[in-house]
């Protein structure tokens, strides 16, 4: 980030896991790390690191050898793989207090550590995930779901969903919603002229010509072909089983599949421990790791850094994107 740019924040994540393991990796980084300041130190002594933590001030520095840290108090006490869910408001108010930052300008985006969704609903507190739960929070009417990695963008119509009900969930205005906010935040956020996105069928084979299910005739290629008539750059349906080949892959930004692991489990396959999460048209910048909390690691010191670092950087990019377009509008340079 610039000098006079507002820094990102980290959200820790579940106490429990490998979030805090993440976070105290951070002091070389100019970020904000938001937990409980005697879990981090904790984790950090657990796994012989030296490294100092001081509380954030706005306007504070950033000297490489210490961790800045908005202290938020546990609960109750955690410990390393044994996740406790009293301690899930405690997780949700790390979410609330970045959110609310990020909207203030405190912030110019949040990175998230992995939560535990499980542990969240045991403690009555209905949660599918992070990025349902930061479109309640600021009012985003629609956000998408999109990861970033391995030389790809792919992101989804649908996210947590059973599959039996994925189909039923697939209407008109739900894929031109989600296109216009892909097109938009690739843009605003990624400085991309004219995304170029291909758009992967439900069906197998998209359908084969209705044989293999209507979806794409009666619901998906009417959208396709209006909005590419309004001058979006959208392809019409593409099986999925031919979708994620390299010529195809090069002629594109951002892939567009229907559900949760139609195309997660490729870009996954491509870049786990690298990949980054994204929440595409929320009012704030969102980057997040690609993995879950990892119990069994924590407080090891085997938890491997490589995909925070890299929400670190895409967050960052895209703050600087967006700050590019505010004052240049004119201008767009590929900043991803």
């Amino acid at each position: 980030m610039t000098s006079n740019s507002p820094p990102l924040v980290v959200t820790s994540g579940e106490p429990s896991g490998i979030g805090p393991d993440l976070c105290v990796g951070l002091a070389e980084e100019n970020v904000v790390v938001m937990g409980d300041r005697n879990l981090l130190a904790q984790r950090a002594e657990s796994m012989g690191l030296d490294v100092k933590i001081r509380e954030w001030e706005t306007g504070g520095i950033f000297d490489g050898r210490t961790l800045n840290v908005i202290h938020v108090p546990l609960a109750a006490p955690s410990v390393p793989g044994k996740p406790d869910a009293a301690n899930s408001r405690y997780v949700l108010e790390l979410l609330e207090r970045a959110a609310i930052g990020c909207q203030h300008g405190e912030f110019s985006g949040m990175v998230t550590a992995p939560v535990h969704k499980g542990i969240i609903n045991d403690a009555g507190i209905p949660f599918t995930g992070h990025t349902e739960f930061l479109a309640e929070l600021t009012h985003a009417k629609q956000v998408v779901m999109m990861l970033a990695g391995g030389g790809m963008r792919v992101a989804l119509v649908t996210t947590h969903l059973p599959l039996r009900e994925v189909a039923d969930a697939v209407t008109a205005e739900l894929l031109e919603s989600v296109l216009c906010i892909l097109d938009s935040d690739l843009r605003r956020r990624f400085g991309i002229p004219k995304p170029r996105i291909l758009v992967a069928g439900l069906n197998p084979h998209a359908g084969e010509g209705g044989h293999l299910g209507r979806e794409e005739i009666e619901v998906m290629i009417p959208v396709l072909d209006r909005l590419r008539s309004e001058g979006f750059d959208v392809s019409a349906p593409i099986p999925a089983d031919t979708l994620f080949t390299p010529e195809r892959l090069k002629s594109c930004d951002c892939v567009l599949t229907i559900y949760h692991d139609q195309g997660l489990p490729v870009l996954k396959h491509a870049s786990f421990g690298r990949g980054v999460n994204i929440t595409m048209g929320l009012p704030i910048i969102r980057t997040s790791v690609d993995h879950g909390t990892a119990l069994d690691l924590a407080g090891t010191g085997r938890a491997d850094i490589g995909s925070m670092k890299e929400a670190i950087a895409v967050a960052v990019r895209m703050a600087e994107s967006e700050k590019l377009m505010s004052i240049h509008p004119q201008e767009r340079h590929f900043l991803a």
